[in-house]
């Protein structure tokens, strides 16, 4: 009977998720860092089959450097879908090559500090995840409005993800010190590929988030910003209600703010102060309006009225539905219906 070791389980599935990302019927431009992650998570997955499943010891020299390249990768992804660290991300890109050429070179000068780095290096970088996204949906300006709260959540599992993978390295650490390693293939062979699979979902849901290349934007980066918050407001709603900007399932924070001519930030903050709410509750406030007014005046079906709202996920949609108005389509459009005359 074959053998089959649960990593290669894992790699599988992670191959499928790819596969599915890749049938997305959208360019992949964008997505780049995302499939690379799981790709390198499929790759990571398999290296711990042939290693602890076969005992193929020499896949222990490949180990440590592809982990050591996971973290940055999760950081480059995630930072992808944030338009105010492009400059920045842009000018310090060669530093998150340093985690892999440290680990090489501690392979040659120093392998029994591998372990303690690899935990460091995870943990650091599960800290830096946290504090891209500290202000919430909203710092992930170029995910859809509609998707940005679930890539919020993949950014947070992913920072969770990499602390799982860092507790179960130092836990396979511990066992050689202790146990000369005697649970460590039970180890990574089971608990570990948790912190991969998690990566490689994150990355999915994530991916979904990144809008479609637009046409040439309307920026207009001189705009003041002193500018009040009640004007920052009117122009915002000028777009959303007159142009129907709202209805756009493409929108993000950061192509709102260049067809506004502001700063994402200052609309952000006004959103913030006046409405008191995320932006993408303030987007999807007019987004309920118009399905309510579709659900009332005309016989379109509850997907159509979702779709043609901005909406693309129906979980999404009965979520906002009811936060704004506290029941279900269905029920608000029997209640909102006028009676046959």
């Amino acid at each position: 009977m074959i053998f089959l070791p649960l990593p290669f389980v894992v790699a599988l599935l992670l191959l499928i998720l790819l596969a599915v990302v890749l049938r997305r019927d959208e360019p992949h431009a964008g997505l780049r860092p995302f499939l690379a992650l799981i790709c390198l998570c499929a790759v990571q997955s398999i290296l711990v089959g042939l290693r602890w499943g076969y005992d193929l010891a020499a896949v222990r020299y490949v180990m440590p450097v592809l982990a050591s390249c996971l973290p940055p990768l999760v950081l480059a992804s995630f930072r992808s879908l944030i338009h105010r660290d492009e400059v920045v991300a842009g000018n310090a890109r060669w530093l998150h090559a340093t985690p892999p050429l440290g680990i090489m070179a501690l392979l040659l000068l120093s392998p029994g500090l591998i372990d303690g780095a690899l935990i460091v290096l995870f943990i650091g970088y599960a800290l830096a995840l946290v504090n891209l996204g500290r202000r919430g949906p909203d710092a992930l300006d170029e995910a859809r409005l509609d998707d940005a709260h679930a890539a919020h959540r993949a950014l947070l599992i992913a920072a969770a993800a990499l602390c799982v993978s860092a507790l179960f390295d130092l836990a396979i650490f511990l066992d050689f010190q202790w146990s000369t390693g005697a649970y460590a293939a039970l180890i990574a062979s089971n608990a570990n590929l948790l912190g991969l699979l998690f990566l490689g979902l994150a990355a999915n849901v994530a991916a979904r988030a990144r809008p479609l290349p637009a046409g040439a934007p309307n920026i207009d980066e001189a705009a003041s910003l002193a500018a009040k918050d009640r004007d920052v407001l009117d122009r915002i709603e000028h777009l959303l209600v007159e142009q129907q900007l709202a209805l756009d399932d493409n929108l993000t924070l950061s192509r709102l703010a260049r067809r506004a001519g502001l700063p994402a930030r200052q609309i952000s903050a006004a959103v913030n102060r006046l409405a008191r709410k995320n932006v993408s509750q303030y987007i999807n406030d007019f987004r309920i309006a118009e399905a309510c007014r579709m659900l009332r005046d005309t016989d379109m079906s509850v997907t159509a009225a979702m779709l043609e709202s901005g909406f693309q996920t129906k979980s999404n949609f009965n979520r906002e539905f009811r936060r704004v108005t506290s029941l279900s389509p269905a029920s608000w459009r029997e209640r909102n219906r006028p009676s046959p005359a």
